[in-house]
Parts: structure tokens; sequence; C-alpha cells
């Protein structure tokens, strides 16, 4: 099965169809499936813009609403985990996951489904210590404070995903699991991203909590964004068969020049549809452990080794029957996309339910986590949204190019203060995807320096190019928007994105 990767959307969703479109044609292939790990900004209206963590000259609407009204369909199935600039007022009306738009299905805080046979699990968010270990106490209207904590990631998530003891195909983090620069090139990630290295060498670059999932896990591949880079890594598990390994791949931001998109070859069960599935081992998990859902602003205690309650969730065959039958026998993700309702307040302190959740939530027999806030008063005082937030310093915005193969980020390259009208319409041109048949094909397009260059820094590895694909001795088939550059200039601007508390 081949499927595209890609690392950060930030709303340019018309334009990374664009990019797997014209990937199709020059490689003559068929792409069955796009995965987005984060910043995908399903922002609806402008309502949904005002719950982004951006500053508001950063609060740029996109292309995700075309698909959400209609005007226009993903020509493939989608589907992405949450990030740290999302449409939280959105995407809190799906925590058990849910389609945004026909054919793009958001994976929830976390999730758990089939396609074609793979196993595919998601983390939503990133981790911030402080907020770990509450409920998911946020909900709109959202104060200064809870319109960053909304997309922390809990330790209720975690706990579940830690239950799941059949094997996984592939793990979705926005955060790159903590530690991963250890089993990769990380001399080439420094010559990238060289304010890196303090925290590497304190070992607090990425998540802790999504470090253990992957040595808990074992999963075969792991894709994450969010530190806007490409970088590749082999990570070795002692497993019951003997070694296993898991494959990690970050991708970067959706910018020309940039290594966002990516598509890698998984073997998988050709005698499965390509449809999209629940995963009966996740229902049967989210539903016995339906009474660790909390929405307080405090610490949410769960069950653990040697407590008087039941600790180990991993479900029994019985248990899992027992789901089934709720489910009535089908497991086949019900295609109950309904734009008409998601706007309409349903509940007393006008927070929205959406219909997915809730017959999903009626046939486990769960709560929907906003049901909850009914019988809950809000924490704290709301405050009113400001609009003068500075909660992101990285500039997402770049200039015209000559012609579509000409590209400039001129504009981005300048002081923000220097043209803050400029933001207010993007003028996005990627650059068309590369694809070569083989390695030599592609060597050969890069000046000679580079080729030397890149291939001193990875002799021992192949894991610079880092093609993924099960089939033994199979050369480099897919490599998209890869292009070969010299160390980039660092700019200070794009730095505190990296140790702002809130991003």
């Amino acid at each position: 099965m081949k499927i595209a990767i890609e690392g950060c959307a930030h709303g340019e969703l018309e334009k990374i169809y664009e990019s797997i479109e014209l990937l199709e044609q020059k490689g003559n292939l068929k792409i069955d499936l796009l995965i987005c790990c984060g910043d995908f900004q399903a922002t609806r209206n402008e309502k949904d813009l005002r719950t982004m963590a951006v500053k508001p000259k950063y609060r740029q609407m996109g292309t995700f609403y075309k698909y959400y009204v209609g005007e226009k369909i993903a020509p493939i199935l989608t589907i992405f985990i949450g990030g740290n600039h999302e449409a939280s007022n959105h995407l809190q009306e799906l925590p058990y996951g849910g389609w945004v738009a026909p054919n793009i299905y958001y994976l929830g805080y976390a999730g758990v489904v089939n396609y074609g046979g793979l196993r595919i699990a998601g983390i939503s968010g990133i981790y911030k210590p402080y907020d770990y270990c509450k409920g998911h106490f946020e909900k709109p209207p959202y104060s200064e404070s809870t319109k960053k904590s909304v997309y922390h990631i809990r330790n209720t998530e975690i706990f579940r995903l830690k239950q799941i003891k059949s094997p996984l195909d592939i793990c979705l983090s926005h955060d790159w699991p903590r530690g991963v620069y250890n089993y990769g090139n990380v001399k080439k990630l420094l010559k990238a991203k060289q304010f890196f290295e303090e925290d590497i060498k304190k070992n607090t670059l990425g998540s802790e909590p999504c470090e253990e999932l992957l040595f808990h896990l074992k999963p075969r591949f792991w894709f994450a964004a969010h530190l806007h880079c490409k970088f590749s890594a082999l990570i070795p598990h002692k497993g019951d068969n003997g070694d296993e390994c898991t494959k990690f791949l970050a991708l970067d931001k959706c910018l020309p020049k940039r290594k966002f998109l990516q598509v890698v070859d998984i073997p998988h069960d050709e005698n499965e549809k390509l449809e999209l599935l629940y995963d009966l081992e996740w229902l049967t998990i989210l539903h016995y452990t339906n009474h660790l859902t909390s929405v307080k602003p405090h610490m949410n205690p769960l069950p653990a080794p040697g407590c008087d309650e039941r600790w180990d969730f991993t479900p029994t065959e019985e248990e899992k029957y027992f789901i089934l039958q709720k489910m009535g026998g089908n497991l086949q993700i019900p295609q109950n996309f309904d734009a008409s309702e998601s706007d309409v307040p349903s509940l007393k302190r006008g927070l929205s339910i959406n219909h997915q959740t809730r017959e999903l939530c009626d046939k486990l027999g769960i709560d929907d986590p906003m049901t909850l806030f009914e019988g809950y008063p809000s924490p704290g005082t709301v405050e009113t949204l400001d609009l003068n937030d500075s909660s992101c310093t990285d500039d997402l915005t770049f200039g015209d190019s000559a012609n579509e193969n000409s590209f400039s980020l001129a504009d981005s390259e300048k002081d923000e203060s220097e043209s803050p009208q400029s933001c207010g319409k993007i003028a996005l041109v990627l650059p068309p995807p590369k694809f070569s048949d083989s390695l030599n094909e592609e060597l050969e397009e890069r000046s000679e320096s580079d080729i030397s260059r890149e291939l001193e820094e990875d002799k021992s590895s192949e894991q610079a190019l880092f093609v993924i694909d099960e089939s033994p001795k199979r050369p480099v088939e897919e490599e998209v928007a890869k292009t070969i550059t010299g160390p980039k200039k660092f700019k200070r601007r794009n730095k505190d994105i990296y140790w702002n508390n809130d991003e």
C-alpha cells in the first residue's frame, strides 16, 4: 500500500493534494492513503480561526473550509491527528475521532483504526508536564490559558494506548518521541537545527509519554512532525520473536523547498478491502476505561499495579466479543459526516455535541466529555480572547514565485515588522514533488559537491533517504519534494517556538 506522509499541514490542504496529484502523474502510481501528523488546522469559519493559539496576523483560513462545505472533495482518504495549532473548538466535538469533511478523518484525542489490514494509531497534541495528569477541562469559550492547554496530551490517552497488546503497524504523534535523535544522524540534524543541541544534551527534546509508547507498543513505523525538519531513525527493540525495530520519520511543514511530503510503501493484506474500520481492541479499551474520563481541572489519578481496582484493561476475547455485539457486528466507520449539525449549540452552556460522537457513545455506552460539563462548574474565571496574543512566533507567510519552477521565501525572510499587511493573503506555490525510479537517477540530479557531502555524512547508513519498504533489497522508489540544501541560517524569531512553554 502506498501511503503519503505529510508533516505539518498548516491549513494548506489544497496544495498538499495538488502535490500528490502531480506525484501520481509523474511517477505513474496511485496513492492509497494520506496521513497528516498534526497542525492540520480544520478551520471552518472565523470563529474556529479565533481558537487557534497563534498570533492574529498568522491566523490564516487556509483551504480546509472548501472541503468542509463541499466546494471540493478530498481526492484521497486522509487521516490526521491534532497538533498545537488547531481549530480546537472543532476538534473537541470529536474526542473519539470522526469525519471533519467527506473523506477526511480525525483520530481524536487518541485513536486506532484499521485500513486495508493496517492498524494505525495516533495521539493528538503536544506534551506539557503541568497539564499531563489533569482531565480535559477546557471548553469554549477559551481563556488565554485554556486555548493553549486544550491541545496538551493527557495521561488518560497514554494509559489507554498502553493497554494495546496486538501489534500496530503505524503510530502517529505531533511531538517527536524523546530520544529518537539517538538512533539517527544527529550530526546532520544539528546542522539544520543548531539550537536543538542543548536540549539533546539534556535529553529533553521531544515527548516523554511518546517515548514510553514507542518502546511499549513497538510499532513498525512511527511518523511525526512539529519540529519543522526531516529526520529519520531506526529504533531497535527486544521482542518475543527476536530483535524488532521501529522505523521513525519526521517531516517538515508545507512550504516551498521543505521536505514536507514522502511516500512510503507498506505491504498489507491484499485480500482486505481498502475501507476505514474501527479497531475492536481499541473500542473495547474505550468502553472498559470510560470511568477514567475526566473534565476536571485537577489531578486525574489512574489505576496502577497493587491498587484495589482493575488496572490492566487489555481486552479479553469475551470482552471484545461483547463490544462487537454492541456494534451490531459491524466495525465499518459510517460515512455520517453532516456539516449542518456541527455549528449547532446542543447543551445549556452553548457547547456543541457532534452527532458522530453521540452515535458512537450511544453504541459503546461511553461518555462524551462535552456532556460531562453539564454537571460540573466552569473552572476559574473565563478570560476574554486576546487578539494580540503572541503565543506563536513562527512565520508562516511567503511570497509569490515567478513561475512554477522558481520559488521565493523573500517575504518570510524579512523582519516581521517590515510588512505585517502581507500576511493577509498567502500566495502559495509548492515545488513539484520529485520521483525517481532508482537511487542513481536521483543522485544524477544533484551537484557533485552535494552528493559527496551527503554520502560522507551518511556513508554508514541509508537513513538519510529513509525510503520505507518492507521488500528486501529494493531500490529507492519514492522520494518527494527532496532538495539537498546547505545549513540554514538560524533566525531568532523561529527559535522561540521550541522553548515557549505553550508551543
